[in-house]
């Protein structure tokens, strides 16, 4: 049995997923079908030379979305994935959406909506430079979470990635004053992170609720396979807890290294990322070392679908 992981912000650079939409019609059909639907010139965006543009959270999970389920629908139209037996589909942050979308739990159109508006009520939740993000290198989340509470800081855990990789939300003001603690504590590296938010966390409460008001406006079906949801790291099949859980997942912590030993407790050992970038599959090599990962972001990576 294999997982399909899909990846979130971060991921994105110029040019990535244009060998799939060249090569084939299932990407280039997909990536038209996103555009017409949020009437957002991808292809401008991701195949032109301007980094500005894509680093924009209006235009970044949009255009990441597209890029991971163009690679999708051509490999499952292409490369028999009946035979591959997939058993749970998650994705981190936006990723769940493409998720949400591989899994025929909600289609490309309704994730594309949700997606554009997400990234507009993310990039617009607070007031611009007030809130931000660090990534604090070298301690796993229970440790942080100890230094937090014994020192009474006002900051959130907003992405549990790995056992020596967790990201912070706060106020700038929290974050800059956090860092000589942290560093004092045994942090091997605190980078604060060029975001225009704190993303999962609080300050996204009222842009959460302004999604789940759109949310509510889509019919959900009951996924192909289990979706393991960022907010609690359950594995659910039923389209009603789906729901549930993603309308807490923009204002909470991703919990993607619960997620990831979830399927190793399942017993399961073969994950397959799909979209820009290898992040995830570095990020797993850390969590776990029962599990093998295969990245497809290219079409030279495609030989690698024989190893599953």
């Amino acid at each position: 049995m294999t997982s399909v992981i899909f990846p979130g912000q971060g991921s994105q650079f110029l040019g990535m997923a244009k060998d799939f939409f060249d090569n084939f019609k299932e990407a280039k059909n997909t990536f038209e079908e996103i555009e017409d639907s949020t009437n957002i010139n991808l292809k401008k965006i991701i195949f032109g030379n301007d980094t500005t543009l894509l680093n924009l959270t209006n235009f970044t999970q949009i255009s990441i979305f597209a890029c991971s389920i163009s690679i999708y629908k051509t490999l499952e139209a292409n490369f028999d994935f009946e035979k591959i037996k997939i058993s749970n589909m998650l994705g981190h942050s936006l990723g769940e959406y493409s998720a949400l979308a591989a899994s025929k739990c909600i289609t490309v159109n309704q994730a594309s909506t949700l997606l554009k508006i997400r990234g507009e009520l993310m990039n617009s939740a607070i007031e611009p430079n007030t809130t931000s993000m660090a990534a604090l290198i070298g301690m796993n989340c229970e440790e942080i979470e100890q230094i937090i509470k014994i020192n009474n800081l006002d900051i959130e855990i907003a992405n549990d990635n790995s056992p020596g990789q967790v990201v912070i939300s706060g106020t700038n003001i929290n974050i800059i004053n956090s860092e000589d603690i942290f560093i004092k504590n045994g942090i091997k590296k605190f980078v604060k992170l060029n975001v225009s938010a704190a993303f999962h966390s609080k300050f996204m409460r009222e842009a959460q609720s302004k999604l789940n008001i759109e949310i509510d406006k889509i019919k959900f079906e009951e996924p192909i396979c289990s979706i393991i949801s960022n907010y609690n790291a359950s594995s659910n099949s039923s389209s009603l807890k789906i729901i549930e859980n993603l309308k807490l997942q923009m204002s909470n912590r991703v919990r993607w290294t619960e997620s990831i030993l979830k399927i190793e407790q399942n017993g399961e050992n073969k994950i397959l990322e799909i979209g820009p970038g290898k992040v995830l599959s570095g990020l797993i090599k850390r969590i776990s070392k029962k599990l093998d990962t295969i990245s497809i972001n290219n079409i030279n990576d495609l030989e690698k679908l024989k190893l599953l």
